[in-house]
This record gives C-alpha cells, sequence and structure tokens, in this order.
C-alpha cells in the first residue's frame, strides 16, 4: 500500500487553501458544506481560519466558524488566528474571531501576548486583558 497522496486531491486541497487565502466566502464555503473539513490544514498546520484571518477575510472567517472551524486552532509554530489578526492589523477578522468564541489567551504569543507588544491597548481592553 502505497502512502503517496493522490495529486487530485492535492490540487483540490490547494484550491481550498487559495480561496481562503483570496477571500472567496461563498465558494469556500460551498466546499465546507459539500464534505471538505473546516479545519482542514497545510503541510504547516495552517488551517483555512489562519489563513483566512491572515489574509483579512472577515467573511470567510466568520463562513468558517458557522460551519464548525476551531477558533483556536494553532498551527505548527503555536500561533492562532486571532494572534495573527492582531499582528496583521486586521480589526473585523478580530472581532469575527472573538464573535465565534475565540480566547485571546490561546496560542504562543497569544492575541493578548501580541496586542501587549505592539501597544494596542483597545485591543487589550476588548479582551479584557491590561
Amino acid at each position: 500500500m502505497s502512502d503517496a497522496l493522490d495529486p487530485a486531491v492535492i490540487e483540490l486541497a490547494t484550491r481550498i487553501f487559495d480561496l481562503a487565502r483570496s477571500g472567496e466566502t461563498e465558494t469556500l464555503a460551498a466546499y465546507v458544506d459539500a464534505g471538505v473539513s473546516a479545519d482542514l490544514s497545510n503541510d504547516r498546520g495552517d488551517c483555512l481560519v489562519m489563513l483566512a484571518a491572515y489574509h483579512g477575510h472577515a467573511g470567510a472567517v466568520q463562513a468558517l466558524l458557522e460551519r464548525g472551524a476551531d477558533p483556536d486552532r494553532v498551527n505548527d509554530r503555536g500561533q492562532t488566528p486571532l494572534a495573527g489578526a492582531v499582528f496583521k492589523g486586521e480589526d473585523a477578522v478580530i472581532r469575527a474571531l472573538i464573535a465565534g468564541g475565540a480566547d485571546p489567551a490561546a496560542g504562543t504569543p497569544s492575541a493578548v501576548d501580541t496586542a501587549r507588544m505592539f501597544g494596542k491597548t483597545d485591543l487589550l481592553e476588548l479582551f479584557g486583558a491590561q
């Protein structure tokens, strides 16, 4: 039995990751509705929510969370989508993640740590941290 992945599966996964990066919410949601895991992750552990969040696509983040994606799923470096959104200054994404249940204390560094690092006192207030 071979452990090699089917090239068609790799091509499909690549397309789905690209949909998250580019914020094509309707098409991305359709794939998840058809059975693709809302927590699909790439070879670096970046899940669809992480990719959408990091690239500033609040609508895609919200759609994925509504379909059961884990808002606190960490990548291979221990980073969460919320910390990535704080780092990138994506306020709409931050609010979508918080509304979707993201924990500001999750990950390394956490969103709280990232907000402190960049002096974002407004986010510290939003997170209930000082």
